[in-house]
């Protein structure tokens, strides 16, 4: 199974456009073949994690619908992105996955 961990760092906590179309990420997540979602935040910093049974299912979500919209979005609502995803069989705990972000791939806009 795979593990994706992801945060993002708004540069204005002002950017409700952001927060609109998590809603409908949220949406297409539900309906997709994921596992198991979580996701934290406050402000500016925002976390998520998702579990999926292999990689094609979570590439598939991510470059599809209201995810691949939102990403397209984020460069001008973004600071940065942290990425990472792993294999396990369950979702970490919440500082489990913030340090494992660590070692993961960033995105600076």
């Amino acid at each position: 199974m795979i593990v994706v961990i992801t945060s993002l760092e708004l540069k204005n906590p002002f950017h409700f456009f952001f927060s609109y179309k998590a809603m409908f990420v949220v949406k297409q997540l539900k309906s997709s073949s994921s596992k198991q979602f979580k996701s934290t935040g406050f402000w500016t910093k925002h976390y998520t994690m998702s579990l999926w049974d292999n990689a094609n299912d979570m590439k598939e979500f991510a470059h599809s619908g209201a995810h691949a919209e939102a990403m397209k979005a984020s460069k001008t609502m973004a600071k940065e992105i942290w990425t990472r995803s792993l294999e396990m069989d369950h979702l970490p705990s919440w500082s489990a996955a913030k340090a494992l972000l660590k070692d993961g791939k960033v995105l600076r806009f």
